[in-house]
This record gives structure tokens, sequence and C-alpha cells, in this order.
């Protein structure tokens, strides 16, 4: 090989490596340079994440993401995409991490990935407070709304897969006659409101969702014990093993420290940062 054919394939192997070189920690570095972390999140899904009588962003989901920005010495900034667009991945930089009680599912993890589980919520169903529903055998050939894209309809497809470590097992112990699927668990909630089997005979549904909304007024009951428990995560998109490693540094110390289940009693009365 010549000298010139030396210099020219060294320059050629740099200039390949220019790319990877700049895309390693890309979204750590923006964060940390701009001192700003932006979080996906769901403006009505109470007690999780909702806009208060002030017009601003609350809830669970909200603080653990303020904490994880403060540990970052950043600016939280939350924007509302629809569901379906954050489980799809690819975000494009559009938003850096999603804290919006999303299951680390193995179809999710195709195109996300799942740095850290901050808690666990036990899924259960609901009726209208007039039903004459009293066991989950009951719900067999119902009518029943769930949140389109969540777990719960995987549930009610008996497709679900909840893979990960410490989750208790779970068996399958209804048939619905008619699923019908809504953009969030409150447009559900919304039509069983309506009345006994008017629109819905039932919903699935996160217990603390489901506890919020009845605090709040809906005429809904819960109906028997939790039928699987939910491990939540922090989303983020594929390509920063960086910026994943350092949420799931944070939260680990969020566990650690007690801030977990500090935040989680302040909205739920219960400390679901582990499973019980």
């Amino acid at each position: 090989m010549t000298l010139r054919m030396k210099v020219m394939t060294g320059l050629l192997a740099s200039a390949l490596l220019v790319p990877f070189a700049a895309q390693a920690g890309e979204t750590l570095d923006r964060v940390m340079s701009t001192k700003v972390l932006t979080m996906s999140s769901d403006p009505a899904y109470p007690p999780q994440s909702f806009l208060n009588d002030k017009n601003e962003m609350a809830g669970f989901d909200v603080d653990v993401g303020r904490e994880i920005a403060k540990r970052m010495d950043a600016e939280l900034k939350i924007i509302t995409p629809a569901w379906e667009i954050i489980t799809a991945g690819k975000w494009g930089g559009r938003w850096d991490m999603s804290v919006g009680s999303m299951t680390p599912t193995t179809e999710r993890a195709n195109v996300l990935d799942f740095p850290a589980v901050y808690y666990y919520t036990p899924a259960s169903f609901a009726v209208h407070k007039d039903s004459k529903v009293s066991s989950i055998a009951d719900l067999n050939g119902k009518k029943i709304g769930v949140c389109g894209g969540c777990t719960y309809e995987a549930y009610l497809k008996k497709d679900l897969v909840i893979d990960a470590e410490g989750v208790p097992a779970f068996d399958y112990q209804v048939t619905a006659g008619e699923m019908r699927l809504y953009e969030t668990d409150t447009h559900a909630f919304d039509d069983l409101r309506l009345g006994d089997g008017t629109r819905l005979d039932a919903i699935l549904s996160a217990l603390p969702t489901i506890q919020e909304a009845i605090k709040n007024g809906y005429a809904m009951k819960v109906v028997g014990d939790p039928v699987y428990y939910e491990p939540l995560a922090v989303a983020v998109d594929k390509g920063d093993a960086e910026f994943s490693a350092k949420i799931a540094e944070i939260v680990k110390a969020m566990h650690a420290d007690g801030t977990l289940s500090k935040i989680s009693q302040t909205w739920y009365g219960a400390d679901l940062s582990t499973v019980k």
C-alpha cells in the first residue's frame, strides 16, 4: 500500500467514525447542555397526569418526571402527544422520555428502551354503581371498555405479556362479549357513567385511576380483586445507551432514598413503588 493509499484509508476510516461519535450520548448531551428535559405525558389521566385548576400539569407521573429533571439539573418541559404515537417509538428528538405509566411489554421493547421500573399498579374492573354484577365471573360476555393500545386491551385479548422481573403471575379471568376501545381511560369512564349497559357494562383500568374517578363523582364501583399487577417504567427512544443509563441510575437512587415511596403516598395513599 502506498503512502497516499494509507492516508486516504485513514481519512476514510476517520470519516466513518464521525457519525457514530456524534450520535453517542446525543440525547444526554442535549439535555445536559440545554438544561431542558422534555417529557411526554397524558393531560387526562388522573391521578397519574392531568391539567389542574390552574391549567398546569400535575399528578404522580408529573412529580416523578420533575424529580428526574431536578436530579439532572434540568427544567422539565411537558408535551402531550397521543399514546399511540408515544408507544410507536422513533420520536426523532421531539421529547426525551415518557414517564407515563407505561408497561414494558416485549412488543414495545422492539421500538423503545425501558431503563427503569418506578412503580407497580393493580389493574381492576369497574362497573356502574347500579350494576348487578357482583364478581369478576359475572363480566364474561359483557361490553367492556379499555384504552386502545394499552395493556388492558391486551389482557382482554388474552395476549398480554409482562416479563419484567418480580411481577406476580396472573390468569385471564374474563372473556368479553364485546371490547370497545377508547383513546384514553377517561373517555371509557365517561361512557360507563351514562348508565349500566347504556354503552358499556364495565371497564378495565388502573385501580388508582378508577378510585380517583369515583372520588371525583363518577358513578362506578370496583369489582373483585386486581386481575394483574403492572410494572410501570420510564421509556426512552432507542439509540442512546448513555441517556438510558443515566435515567436508570436516577430512578434507582429514588427507590433507595424513599423518594418514589413518598410521591406514591402523596398521590395514592399507599406505597406502590414495590409489589406487596
